[in-house]
């Protein structure tokens, strides 16, 4: 990970991923400064330019061809797809940029704009303490396809962000009867340690497949050997449908499937359920379950955790409503072209 912080590394991530829309094209040619006038959106009575765009896209678009290693990516179709949905994210964040741009100045909450430049020009210095000269933090700067004033305007960016994020979300409370509650109703997230549980299963794609396979596992035949004969899962040929150790919760599966291997107790096979592969029949081998810890003892750490999401909503929700108040448009044609 680079070592320019944390800020930089989120606002980057979160506009690197892959998706697949299909990008238009343009009948007519234009000049590129015919382009770089193209509205791309409209926030309120103000507009997003291609150029200005373009300009703030830079970076970005350099990181994905270094990720990739390949200095003609976007000449794929995989690079095409993700650089057309990359735009749409990052022009989203712009939009969302604006609105809060919008919102600190009628909140009056910039009353200096020296004040935003001092802590911004404080927070790069502390980036440059974890350097040994101004020559690695440039060099480091220029791996990232990233300039000085580029940082600058990310991190100012934030920082009026965060004071028009937490003027929003000021009067958002949390009540002790709500940590309570979630602390009785997710007892299985506060445990020593992880609970977790080796589950195998056996996957098909109609449920009518998947009761036949019920029937047979209920008359004694052997998971495993069914898993080899039935499963669409490749792995299962060999692995007779053992997944392993997986934790209660775990997000790396289908949260329907692990919804259910959770009320199986040990040796037990569930009925067909159904997710977005198919209809899984479940047995669990094994659980691994610990003490669950004092509600005293994490009851700080839900709270803060409830508070951040309620926090989030009410944000979010707002966010989306004065989208609405500025009647913001996008113009995706003029962004691809």
């Amino acid at each position: 990970m680079s070592k320019i912080g944390n800020k930089l590394t989120v606002v980057i991530s979160t506009v690197v991923a892959a998706g697949m829309i299909v990008s238009g094209c343009s009948l007519v040619e234009k000049t590129p400064e015919a382009i770089a006038k193209q509205k791309v959106a409209k926030v309120g009575s103000e507009y997003i330019t291609r150029g200005e765009f373009d300009k703030d896209f830079e970076p970005i678009k350099e990181q994905i061809i270094a990720r990739s290693g390949k200095p003609d990516y976007f000449d794929s179709e995989e690079g095409k797809q993700v650089l057309t949905e990359t735009k749409g994210k990052f022009l989203d964040n712009m939009i969302n940029q604006k609105i809060v741009n919008k919102k600190a100045e009628e909140l009056s909450l910039i009353k200096d704009q020296n004040e935003i430049s001092t802590e911004v020009d404080k927070q790069v210095e502390e980036m440059k303490k974890n350097f040994k000269d101004e020559k690695e933090f440039e060099d480091v700067l220029k791996q990232q396809h990233l300039t000085i004033d580029i940082m600058k305007k990310f991190l100012k960016d934030d920082i009026v962000y965060k004071k028009v994020y937490d003027e929003t979300t000021k009067d958002v409370t949390v009540s002790d009867d709500e940590v309570s509650k979630y602390y009785e109703q997710n007892k299985s997230m506060f445990t020593e340690k992880p609970n977790s549980m080796n589950v195998s299963h056996i996957v098909v794609d109609t449920e009518e497949k998947a009761k036949d396979i019920k029937a047979k596992i209920d008359k004694g035949e052997d998971f495993a050997k069914l898993a080899k004969e039935f499963s669409t899962e490749p792995a299962a040929k060999t692995s007779g449908g053992d997944l392993g150790e997986i934790e209660y919760n775990d997000q790396r599966y289908d949260p329907t499937f692990v919804a259910a291997a959770m009320t199986l107790k040990e040796g037990q096979v569930s009925d067909p359920v159904k997710t977005q592969w198919g209809y899984h029949i479940i047995k669990v081998t094994k659980l691994n379950e610990y003490p669950v810890l004092p509600f005293d003892k994490v009851k700080d750490k839900i709270k803060d955790n409830l508070l951040k999401d309620a926090k989030g909503k009410k944000f979010n929700d707002s966010l989306t409503a004065w989208n609405t108040e500025l009647k913001v448009k996008k113009y995706d044609k003029n962004l691809n072209n």
